[in-house]
């Protein structure tokens, strides 16, 4: 039975636009449903259960001739039980408050560009439902410049709250830290560059061998990426790096955990042979980005092979992708061979397939195990083998009740009969399907 994860604030609406259009006032009592899909289980071990992640739009006023208002708009993410809601909701800038770095307040259509301000909603609720009354839940957000406030004046980026009788997690507020009014009408884009030669980079790559344990930790890697490259922006004809942001040591952490890599609470982590960092860095001028995937090489720990095996074509096969779609036109004809897993896999139609493997690599495609190991069939009637529809392969009669394989889709002949090929070897040996039915 479903469960509403409710995110219930007159003030998130400041928040919760998905156009960043000028602020206006709109009813206080808007509020959003968000399905999640189960009852609350409190991870103990996790460092919270409830992902709140905020993601805010500021637009700086433009001043010249006309004067055109900054605005305020968003959204609020709430990640749980391993799915992602996003509540979008009419924007209420009267009930959120913005204030400088020295804590003045600010309307939305004063924001001005190249400043940090602090964004704060007031009384924001989660509705999980009445069965989950009682039960105490962590909150918490990826966004390391998101704080929150609860009932009884528990402040931090985590913290724990007891849903009351309705299954209601109650907060003070939520603020939002370094948010960044961007400027409209600067055009430079942000840009990688290699430290030694300047150049504009889009890949990277960095090698670093691990200890003779095998580990390696991630401050070493950042200092690995950071050594050769670097994120700037032109601002009046001149580089600098005063107006981007980007995190490589979160980048680093999210490559890991990507790969499902467990890193310790001091940064150490079994090394792969190899894993790209995916850096991010934006304007807080402008607001544009530019993302730099870093490969990294572990020299001395030895690429993993994965346990493969040499298998015949019966039937001419294409390739599928992990939700059984088929991957382009490409296809290998029968009687080939190819590399694939020591197992079948069962994808999202219920067929098994082998995956490809390619160097010692799954390759993410795969081949419908009926087109290698076939599929026993028992015969309903006695039935001849075929070499073409006029002509019989053998003398072989195939009694009724016999089981036989066959190997993938049926041939159309000319006849305009339907035939299995059966027989694993190259010889035109086939059975009318009718035979089977």
């Amino acid at each position: 039975m479903k469960k509403n994860l409710r995110i219930v604030s007159a003030a998130a609406a400041a928040l919760l636009a998905v156009a960043p259009v000028a602020a206006t006032a709109m009813p206080v009592n808007a509020a959003t449903t968000i399905n999640a899909d189960s009852a609350i289980n409190a991870n103990t071990n996790a460092k919270y259960d409830v992902d709140v992640t905020p993601s805010i739009s500021a637009i700086a006023k433009v001043t010249g001739s006309a004067t055109i208002p900054g605005s305020l708009t968003g959204s609020i993410s709430a990640s749980y039980n391993g799915k992602s809601y996003t509540a979008n909701l009419p924007e209420d800038s009267g009930n959120a408050t913005i204030a400088d770095k020295h804590g003045n307040p600010v309307k939305p259509a004063d924001l001005e560009a190249d400043k940090a301000y602090t964004v704060t909603v007031p009384d924001v609720s989660f509705n999980f439902g009445s069965e989950n009354a009682g039960k105490e839940i962590t909150i918490g957000s990826a966004n390391q410049n998101v704080t929150f406030t609860t009932k009884d004046s528990q402040s931090g980026s985590t913290v724990k709250v007891t849903l009351d009788q309705d299954g209601v997690a109650k907060l003070s507020s939520v603020q939002i830290k370094d948010v960044y009014a961007i400027d409209t009408t600067y055009n430079s884009n942000v840009n990688f560059y290699d430290v030694t030669t300047g150049a504009i980079v889009t890949t990277g790559a960095v090698s670093i061998d691990a200890d003779n344990q095998g580990q390696l930790n991630t401050a070493s890697v950042v200092a690995a990426i950071s050594s050769k490259y670097f994120a700037a922006q032109y601002a009046d004809k001149n580089l600098t790096s005063d107006n981007v942001t980007y995190n490589i040591e979160t980048a680093v952490k999210d490559a890991l955990k990507a790969q499902k890599i467990e890193v310790s609470s001091v940064g150490y982590f079994k090394a792969p042979h190899t894993f790209t960092v995916n850096v991010k860095a934006t304007s807080n001028k402008n607001g544009k980005s530019a993302t730099l995937p870093v490969t990294v090489t572990v020299p001395n720990v030895a690429d993993p092979v994965v346990p493969s095996q040499s298998k015949t074509i019966m039937h001419n096969a294409y390739f599928y992708d992990k939700d059984a779609k088929r991957v382009g036109t490409d296809k290998v004809t029968r009687y080939n061979t190819v590399t694939v897993a020591m197992n079948t896999t069962k994808l999202a139609n219920g067929i098994s397939y082998y995956e490809v493997i390619e160097n010692g690599k799954a390759t993410g495609k795969y081949i419908n195990a009926d087109n290698i190991d076939g599929t026993k069939r028992t015969l309903k009637h006695n039935a001849y083998v075929y070499k073409t529809s006029k002509k019989r392969a053998n003398k072989v009669v195939l009694k009724k009740g016999t089981e036989v394989t066959t190997y993938g889709g049926s041939y159309k002949f000319k006849n305009g009969k339907k035939y299995y090929k059966i027989g694993a070897d190259t010889k035109k040996t086939y059975v009318r399907v009718e035979n089977f039915d």
